[in-house]
């Protein structure tokens, strides 16, 4: 057997648990295979005869092709979306994955856990995924970062922490305002105006923050009706959008795949939902503490 059939091979073997790692690193399906194949990419150009341990040597590479992507995410302006929090992000200009692939992935991950990593830093992120979920030294993360090991150990611990935080028990929530909350986004995926309207405070104030209020869109909407009827419209995002516990609080957050795009923030009087808060500055929604609630 010849030497590039064998490493073609070998590299065959590993890429199901690179994709994994790139996957859980970007929970993005395109982008963790675009990661897998640059990762082929440089082994071709590589001197596989120094490499002890292929392995390794791959996860390492794929994990700093990840890196790269984060950061340059974290750089890029997010896509505008629409005041109701509900607007489908735009679609990418390759359509290789199977939409109903990626969504059955992102549920195997855990929602609750690919939304809490999207609100991660690059470097929190990949010191958590590395050590936490797949096992790898904190000496080898080090290399990844180039900081020392013991940074590493602080991103991963930092990043626990975040993560595990957002383990709040929902049944200490009042029921009401989960209700509340259900009907609303039963009403909105439905489409029935009047069903939105009967949940919401007759003097409804709606705010936007300036990410979210983008083109012509009005930062801030009174009256329930007013906003119901331009929401239902803007409402093709809602399968994207969960029930979640927001800084303690019933909201919701639109997060297709689990990247977190916008967090609605509700405030209650009596039994209807009188002001909703819609944000989507990435500082903003990176500092709350969000739990995905489970859907009966």
């Amino acid at each position: 057997m010849d030497e590039r059939r064998w490493l073609a091979e070998q590299f065959e073997e590993n890429r199901g648990h690179l994709r994994a790692v790139a996957y859980r690193m970007l929970g993005s399906l395109n982008e963790a295979d675009d990661a897998v194949q640059e990762a082929w990419l440089r082994l071709n150009r590589s001197d596989a005869n120094e490499i002890e341990n292929l392995g390794g040597w791959l996860t390492t590479v794929v994990a700093r092709v990840c890196l790269d992507i984060l950061r340059s995410r974290a750089s890029r302006r997010e896509e505008p979306l629409d005041t109701a929090g509900f607007a489908e992000p735009a679609a990418p200009t390759q359509h290789r994955v199977d939409p109903e692939q990626e969504a059955l992935l992102a549920d195997s991950v855990g929602l609750a856990l690919l939304v809490v990593l999207d609100r991660l830093n690059p470097a929190e992120r990949l010191a958590f995924v590395l050590h936490d979920l797949f096992d790898l030294s904190f000496d080898e993360i080090a290399s990844i970062l180039d900081r020392s090991a013991e940074s590493a150990r602080q991103l991963a611990s930092r990043a626990r922490r975040r993560v595990r935080g957002t383990a709040v028990s929902p049944d200490a929530q009042p029921a009401r305002q989960r209700e509340l909350v259900g009907s609303f986004l039963a009403a909105l995926r439905s489409g029935d105006v009047e069903a939105l309207v009967a949940v919401l405070d007759p003097d409804l104030v709606v705010q936007a923050d300036a990410t979210s209020a983008v083109g012509s869109t009005q930062r801030e909407v009174r009256g329930a009706r007013n906003w119901a009827t331009e929401a239902i419209r803007a409402a093709r995002g809602a399968r994207f959008a969960h029930p979640a516990m927001v800084d303690g609080a019933v909201g919701l957050v639109v997060a297709p795949k689990g990247r977190l795009f916008r967090v609605l923030r509700f405030s209650f009087s009596g039994n209807k939902i009188a002001a909703i808060e819609v944000v989507g500055d990435s500082d903003r929604l990176r500092a709350m503490e969000i739990t995905v609630l489970e859907t009966a």
